[in-house]
């Protein structure tokens, strides 16, 4: 018999049509052809998948429906909860046991974590790996210091291979933690040494990845691409690639043969999300020399979280129509070491000052913990947090739109939850100073 896949197309059209009275068994019949079962999306006639927006989330512990608008779950039950299956990864498993040439990134790993910046990196690394089929390259990822956030040993390994990285190279020692751009110098040119990497890609950002760069450029007598933000194919360039970057206080865009270092914008290309890659771990065969360090890092310096500017922030504390208290929330913002923000209803009302505002219409933000308190979660609100890790989210009602968003939910009064938490931190705190 013909393995063609037969179509049903009155089929797919009840199961677009929720109001008819045999929607359900049309979405499960889709769902086992498709070998699932689940049925919350399927391919349409013209090849194109079809999503049915309705089954998107799942039904938490405590029998709330919960929506994963980032697009990882697309419909799946969460990981852990209770006997539901896990949805299977449907991203392609990539390995290259023998590649042609590495593309060496550098993230910056801002806070232990890769950031928005670093994916992009990972993407346009990918890019150049990938660009011939019949001989890939690999992505080498170096880093230093500690990797938070998502574990150590195979988490952490995971974390980067869903982000486009095929080898890892971790330099963990104390030496090349915080600011030590003269060890870490001596690393990347011991890497540059045995591993010679077609390319090398670093952030060209204030956060370390620019300085470090430049410095990289300097050790190996390149001349390096700055502020590139745009690549594509030339046959007559010496890389085979052509980059655009800013120039003139980026009032204007230089075209030139994109070079071996070069220090990339964010939104350079689009991250990694439909392949998985090994992140196998990677040692150097011989010892990185220990240098004379001529720097001396005294350490973070402390600042206001008031007056860090809330795309910049990592823990916000963010109020909307359902704060009443507002003595008792700046009292908990100052406690907790957190920058105020606040919804587009709390700004309007006179309660927080305009550069405050979270969402599409005020500030996009990329904090590590957002803890919104009673914050309904309106859709622009929703897009502007939707980079931030963690989301915890406080609220009488435990329907609205920012409890299914939050990775982790308190329903109850604002004010009492707050005051509770501000007291535990400060019996914690007392604590600690009365053991030292």
């Amino acid at each position: 018999m013909s393995e063609m896949c037969r179509r049903d197309p009155r089929r797919e059209w009840i199961a677009r049509n929720r109001l008819h009275p045999e929607h359900a068994s049309a979405l499960a019949a889709l769902g086992s052809i498709g070998g699932g079962g689940a049925a919350s999306e399927w391919l349409g006639p013209g090849g194109v998948l079809r999503r049915n927006p309705h089954g998107v989330g799942f039904i938490g512990p405590n029998g709330v429906k919960r929506i994963d608008r980032s697009g990882a779950q697309q419909g799946g039950p969460a990981p852990g909860h209770g006997r539901q299956a896990v949805q299977q990864d449907r991203r392609r498993h990539v390995e290259i046991s023998d590649p042609a040439f590495l593309v060496a990134v550098v993230p910056d790993l801002t806070g232990g974590r890769l950031s928005g910046h670093d994916k992009d990196l990972l993407g346009l690394a990918r890019r150049l790996a990938d660009a011939d089929p019949e001989r890939p390259g690999a992505v080498l990822a170096v880093i230093f210091g500690q990797h938070k956030g998502e574990g150590g040993g195979e988490m952490k390994e995971q974390a980067f291979g869903e982000a486009g990285v095929d080898r890892l190279l971790h330099f963990g020692d104390e030496a090349y933690a915080g600011f030590a751009p003269e060890a870490r110098l001596a690393a990347l040119a011991a890497v540059e040494r045995e591993l010679a990497p077609r390319h090398w890609l670093l952030p060209d950002s204030p956060l370390g990845g620019a300085d470090l760069g430049r410095r990289l450029a300097l050790r190996l007598g390149e001349r390096p691409a700055t502020g590139v933000w745009q690549i594509e194919g030339d046959g007559e360039a010496p890389l085979g690639w052509r980059c655009t970057a800013r120039g003139a206080a980026e009032r204007l865009d230089i075209q030139r043969p994109l070079p071996r270092v070069a220090l990339v914008l964010a939104e350079c290309a689009e991250p990694v999300d439909d392949t998985r890659h090994a992140a196998e771990p990677l040692s150097l065969g011989v010892e990185v020399p220990s240098t004379l360090s001529r720097i001396e890092d005294l350490g973070q310096v402390a600042v206001d979280p008031a007056g860090v500017a809330l795309a910049e922030a990592e823990f916000i504390l963010s109020a909307g129509n359902g704060v009443k208290d507002w003595d008792g929330f700046h009292h908990a913002a100052r406690v907790l070491g957190a920058t105020e923000g606040a919804s587009r209803v709390a700004v309007d009302d006179g309660f927080m000052a305009r550069d405050r505002q979270v969402g599409a219409s005020g500030t996009w933000v990329t904090a590590r913990v957002y803890l919104a308190v009673g914050i309904s979660g309106a859709i622009q609100h929703l897009q502007g947090i939707q980079s931030c890790d963690k989301v915890v989210a406080i609220n009488l009602d435990s329907g609205c739109d920012m409890i299914k968003r939050a990775d982790l939910a308190v329903i109850g009064e604002a004010a009492d939850i707050l005051a509770a938490l501000v007291a535990k931190v400060e019996q914690q705190r007392g604590g600690q100073r009365d053991a030292a």
